[in-house]
């Protein structure tokens, strides 16, 4: 048995990057949540933070979808 160890970091790196994507994006899309809640109390148009937290949200569940689709290989 012979381990590629460069093939095994580049699959290592790869998906840290993915991970940290997916986390910072669904930061962002509860934060721009927050800022549509603190307009709507201050009576203030919540249009864009409620369209940058959907559009978050909605990368995060498409990143998802593809790597599950990567995965199983039915789906190819």
């Amino acid at each position: 048995m012979d381990i590629k160890w460069g093939s095994l970091g580049q699959v290592f790196v790869v998906g840290l990057g993915a991970t940290v994507a997916v986390v910072v994006i669904f930061a962002l899309g509860v934060l721009a949540v927050s800022a549509r809640q603190a307009a709507q109390e201050r009576g203030r148009s919540a249009t864009v933070p409620a369209a940058a937290a959907a559009l978050c949200f909605a990368a995060c569940a498409a990143i998802v979808v593809y790597g599950i689709y990567l995965i199983v290989p039915q789906f190819h």
